[in-house]
């Protein structure tokens, strides 16, 4: 029998809806020794029998985002959460993270099955039961309902596609990598042709593949877009046809807005008529299949080697963190600090007793910040001489210069 078929046979075997012998409403099922992930059950009917990972930071802000992270073939929830460093960015940055699980009577291989009718339709299968887990987030810990992201790898980005294209009122944004557009295989050789071969479609087709998929008129989820240009497994045309599917979803034109590199890639940006960011493609030249890792611009590095994680210097979780625009919580914080501190040093200075005039005499710094410096020791060496101020200007200029931007 060839490959296609023996796969067909096995996707067919009987499915067990997710029952696992600890019932409905068991929680607090970890996953794997050291992850931080959580198990819940009794999210739903589950009709398509996935297993629901969770992880919420102890310091969330009130009403957090939610990124829903679908893993890859061969791959688990904890796995990939390892590998990616999605809950070491939440972490950091105060977002809850929902990581559904395949299981192998589902998919012997562990994929989401993103090519299958059953599951790929609204309110039905695997789509329904990930739209469920959702729905048991939002009432356990308040979730802010603007801000629900949904980002996969592989197998995992084609069922991101299935997500963003049946609920599209549910996520604000999206990001695939190394997948495929939505509603491009019914079937498990439509999914191979897909995967190897990715015949190109005419954009309205593709865009009204989407459309089609719910009753949903707009606005719709902004997305980014990543793939290896040396992948093999899913070939890189895939990455074009996806863009070509939203740009005609967004009615947006196909010549990018902007080119330019990050960390030595090319990315290509679409805006939508408010100047915001809409549709972006990362492609990463010579990277096989996988996930791309490396150092955030916070010189912090997200996650760890492993199949089909690549290290290969961008890390796409922290940029994909940045388009959903999930790294500002922190920045955000760090100012309300700053204003906070400013309010008590003026409230403390207006409750101090007036100092009696000096009149004449400039005041001793050394005893009013004394509580904040050291004194100096007998062996210290006398100060220096205060160098020149830099000319800011000059130096601009002689750096654009050089970069023969101007003469």
């Amino acid at each position: 029998m060839p490959l296609a078929a023996n796969v067909e046979f096995l996707r067919r075997l009987p499915k067990l809806n997710g029952f696992n012998g600890l019932g409905y409403f068991g929680r607090n099922l970890r996953p794997a020794q050291g992850s931080p992930l959580v198990e819940t059950t009794g999210f739903g009917s589950n009709p398509g029998g996935l297993r629901m990972f969770s992880f919420v930071p102890d310091h969330c802000p009130p009403a957090p985002a939610l990124v829903v992270v679908l893993h890859g073939c061969g791959q688990t929830a904890a796995g990939y959460d390892l590998g990616a460093g999605w809950s070491t960015l939440a972490k950091h940055y105060g977002f809850a993270l929902l990581m559904p699980q395949q299981q192998p009577t589902n998919n012997a291989n562990g994929c989401f099955n993103w090519f299958n009718p059953e599951d790929t339709a609204r309110d039905s299968g695997e789509a329904c039961s990930i739209r469920q887990m959702i729905a048991r987030m939002a009432a356990d810990i308040g979730i802010d309902k603007r801000r629900i992201f949904v980002t996969g790898l592989s197998a995992g980005g084609a069922m991101t596609s299935v997500m963003l294209a049946t609920y599209p009122e549910i996520f604000a944004g999206g990001a695939i990598i190394a997948g495929l557009p939505f509603g491009v295989a019914t079937n498990m050789r439509e999914a191979l042709s897909g995967m190897f071969q990715s015949p190109s479609r005419p954009s309205g087709e593709l865009g009204d593949l989407v459309r089609n998929a719910s009753d949903h008129t707009g606005p719709w989820p902004k997305l980014s877009v990543w793939h290896g240009s040396a992948d093999r497994t899913v070939n890189p045309a895939n990455a074009d046809e996806i863009v070509k599917q939203w740009l005609d979803v967004h009615q947006l034109p196909s010549a990018p807005m902007s080119e330019s590199t990050v960390d030595g890639y090319p990315r290509q940006v679409w805006w939508n008529a408010e100047g915001e960011t809409t549709v972006e493609s990362y492609t990463i030249t010579d990277m096989a299949h996988g996930t791309p890792l490396g150092v955030g611009d916070n010189d912090e590095r997200y996650g760890a080697q492993g199949a089909f994680l690549i290290e290969a210097g961008i890390s796409s979780s922290y940029h994909i963190a940045n388009f959903f625009g999930l790294t500002n919580w922190i920045r955000q914080s760090k100012e309300a600090a700053k204003a906070a501190a400013q309010e008590t040093a003026k409230q403390a200075a207006k409750a101090a007793p007036a100092a009696s005039p000096a009149p004449e005499r400039a005041p001793d710094l050394t005893k009013v910040l004394w509580p904040l410096t050291t004194l100096k020791r007998a062996s210290e060496p006398p100060p220096q001489p205060r160098r020149r101020g830099i000319d800011v200007g000059g130096v601009i200029t002689r750096a654009l210069t050089a970069a023969g931007l101007i003469k």
